[in-house]
């Protein structure tokens, strides 16, 4: 390639938007974790309910659910022996402060840490509208003629978890192993971008960058989707199968009232709440995409931040936490109409597992797509349930599966990434030898 920059062609007419404006370093100014309010009110609202719970223990009416009634009953029986209710009062209210303490404590470490992500991206070799094509063989010799994988990873969150750092990086790691990924990078909406579809993103944007990789590199690619990226590259396949090599789904939710339809419908329920701010800011708001991630464990932040106080800053475990909590903090608004297809059709109606998710008027039928397929289902997943991936395993005629020991991220970013998902994964890849060029 002569290394140049394509700039895409849009089909339809529109102001020209800024171009992407360079990014504040995630070390300076924090704001997370995100949004700070509701996970402190989670906090407060769990721990001050212990001393509201008092009265109602004392008298032996509160009910207990499993273990909780053996601890329950160890802490009425020490207390039996001889420590007053007064005494046991005092030492709850003290819990409750030495906790409020020691989260506020490892909020202010995260936020006063030093560390900066530093790593450049890759070169950009097309570029649409606020969507880039980062070329990860230009970082290996050996990667600019080989295979190449098209990645495709979520519209919500920033795609550079696949290259969190230097020691973490799915995709560095992949081209040091003789394979060209190319990641979309699908930026923040700009005024084209709001006014986006489902539609928009796949048959267009993603579209054109696979007409663009298809004529600069000559060979079909694999396409690789991660999370709801996964059901991006799988309406691209539905479309354009015959120009993939093979296809990689990790963690793809495709029945998404598998294991926890009450979730689902929670989280279409909030696009009425959410429906003057869609209309007036044509996206959604990233805070109120995190406070729906949140209510999947509302304790979950509280936990890390009370372990982040306990780590040394210094230490290569609070950089890791660092790095990755920047990231999950960094995250990106949804053009509103795609708010509206995910959160209402996806989550609230389950339009995908139903056979009635539609792509330029046409449905998405995994039956129909005959491309040798992967699904990597996380067994520790708790964005997406497995049960809700392997329903799309079920539905792929060509798929095949793992499910590694992993959680939603972990299975990209952790220490054992490597050996649990990234060295199957490659083998899978290497064994899809067959020429389609």
């Amino acid at each position: 390639m002569s290394g140049r920059i394509r700039v895409g062609q849009e089909r339809t007419t529109s102001h020209c938007d800024k171009p992407p404006q360079a990014q504040p370093k995630p070390g300076r100014g924090r704001l997370g974790p995100r949004p700070l309010p509701l996970h402190l009110m989670a906090a407060g609202l769990t721990w001050t309910s212990s001393r509201s719970a008092l009265p109602l223990w004392s008298k032996g009416s509160l009910p207990w659910k499993g273990d909780l009634a053996k601890r329950a009953a160890k802490l009425r029986q020490s207390l039996g022996n001889g420590a007053s209710l007064e005494d046991f009062s005092a030492a709850v209210e003290t819990e409750i402060a030495r906790r409020m303490a020691t989260l506020a404590e490892g909020i202010e470490a995260y936020r006063r840490h030093p560390y900066e992500r530093t790593l450049p991206d890759p070169p950009v070799i097309w570029q649409e509208g606020s969507t880039r094509l980062l070329d990860y063989g230009a970082l290996d010799e050996a990667a600019a003629k080989a295979l190449p994988l098209l990645v495709v990873p979520s519209l919500i969150n920033r795609a550079y978890v696949l290259d969190l750092t230097a020691e973490r990086s799915f995709l560095r790691w992949l081209a040091s192993q003789g394979l060209r990924p190319l990641l979309v990078d699908w930026g923040r909406p700009g005024a084209r971008e709001r006014s986006f579809t489902l539609t928009d993103y796949v048959a267009g944007r993603l579209e054109r960058a696979l007409d663009f990789v298809l004529e600069e590199i000559g060979q079909p690619p694999l396409g690789l989707g991660y999370c709801m990226g996964g059901n991006l590259a799988l309406g691209l396949a539905a479309r354009r199968q015959s120009e993939l090599r093979a296809l990689v789904l990790l963690a793809t939710p495709w029945d998404f009232h598998a294991e926890n339809a009450p979730h689902g419908r929670l989280a279409a329920s909030s696009l009425p709440l959410a429906a003057p701010l869609l209309e007036v800011l044509g996206e959604m708001p990233v805070d109120l995409l995190q406070a729906l991630f949140a209510s999947l464990d509302p304790h979950l932040v509280v936990r890390k931040f009370l372990a982040f106080a306990r780590l040394d800053p210094a230490s290569p475990r609070a950089e890791e936490f660092v790095a990755l909590e920047d990231w999950l903090n960094d995250g990106v608004p949804l053009a509103a109409a795609v708010a509206r297809e995910c959160l209402g059709r996806w989550y609230g109606d389950n339009a995908t597992a139903k056979g009635e998710w539609l792509l330029a008027g046409r449905p998405v039928e995994p039956a129909e797509i005959a491309v040798p397929s992967l699904c990597v289902i996380p067994a520790q997943d708790r964005i997406v349930p497995p049960a809700s991936a392997l329903a799309l395993a079920a539905a792929l005629p060509a798929a095949e599966q793992i499910s590694p020991a992993a959680g939603h991220i972990g299975m990209v970013v952790s220490a054992q990434a490597k050996t649990a998902v990234w060295q199957p994964l490659l083998r899978w890849i290497r064994a899809q030898s067959v020429d389609k060029s």
